[in-house]
């Protein structure tokens, strides 16, 4: 009995966390500076802005759907800030106003492939292109600098020496995940994931759900839209390029199924880290950025494969 349930559920519910443990173990052997305070911290302000943006495509990706467009609402969300700011614009203001474009894009993008019955992976595929072209004709493809030092300080804060990246990620996990698991709406994003069909049938109203769903996408990639415009101080159009690939790929390691219905938020955090681990401990150990592309595809790869292999 141990045996047969132990391994099986033991795998399936702590895996992720027994993955990024190893890596986080072998990095630490293998370079002496990996384990230092300030790489530590660096890692997990690295992680925090896709941690957050894998947010809301974890709770498309929850729905059976995908949603290709956040590098790109990233990069205009960015150009937008940055423009409203050197306008003059307060700060609450500007950040409240950029964040909504996200919102908006995010309601576009719902709103088409819930009632338009256009596939998310065509209409999110184009949103990117869209999102993307905006991002450089609103500036003629100038990156926007002279933003005011004050707005800085949302990126850069200290709470009781805990960078504020950590306090954001804390605030956004713990909200999604009450979403997710103590709310009706929750239960009707794992719903929809599971079985669409069957979800209508039981009275869950699959569209509106489906369209909130990719709201919250858009939001959480306005969100990090603006906190990588505050880490970098200036803002770009190239800004936020392969995240949308980074993100799903967090959800993906983090255990979150393509098939929708099953995965959970605190995974997407994980992998999120876990990307983030990869990335510093390869560059510390002075890999190439074309083999750490190699690297980090097979990890992916292989977490999809565990994943299917738990459930034979």
């Amino acid at each position: 009995m141990l045996k047969g349930i132990n391994a099986r559920e033991f795998l399936k519910k702590f895996g992720i966390y027994l993955g990024f443990l190893i890596i986080f173990l072998l990095f630490s052997v293998l370079s002496p500076y990996f384990f230092a305070q300030r790489n530590i911290l660096n890692i997990i302000v690295q992680s925090a802005i896709i941690a957050i943006i894998a947010i809301g495509e974890t709770i498309v990706i929850l729905t059976g759907g995908i949603d290709l467009s956040v590098g790109s609402i990233v990069a205009f969300v960015s150009i937008i800030t940055g423009m409203t700011l050197v306008a003059g614009w307060p700060i609450p203001l500007a950040i409240i106003f950029s964040i909504m474009v996200g919102v908006m894009i995010g309601l576009i993008n719902g709103t088409i492939i819930s009632f338009g019955k256009v596939p998310a992976f065509i209409m999110t595929l184009g949103m990117m292109s869209i999102a993307k072209g905006a991002s450089l004709a609103a500036n003629d493809g100038r990156p926007v600098s002279g933003l005011p030092i004050s707005f800085q300080n949302i990126a850069t804060t200290r709470i009781l020496g805990i960078p504020i990246f950590v306090i954001y990620c804390i605030i956004a996990f713990t909200i999604m995940y009450i979403v997710l698991n103590k709310i009706k709406l929750g239960r009707y994003i794992y719903a929809i994931g599971g079985n669409k069909s069957a979800a209508r049938l039981s009275g869950i109203k699959v569209k509106k759900i489906n369209t909130i769903a990719y709201v919250f996408s858009g939001l959480f990639a306005g969100i990090g839209g603006v906190l990588l415009t505050a880490r970098l101080n200036y803002a770009t159009p190239l800004s936020g390029e392969g995240y949308e690939l980074d993100v799903i790929a967090a959800a993906v390691i983090g255990g979150t199924a393509l098939s929708g219905g099953s995965g959970n938020i605190l995974g997407t955090l994980v992998g999120a880290l876990m990307l983030g681990t990869l990335r510093n401990g390869l560059t510390l150990l002075d890999v190439s950025s074309f083999y750490q592309k190699i690297i980090i595809g097979t990890v992916i790869i292989a977490a999809v494969f565990v994943d299917k292999a738990k459930d034979r």
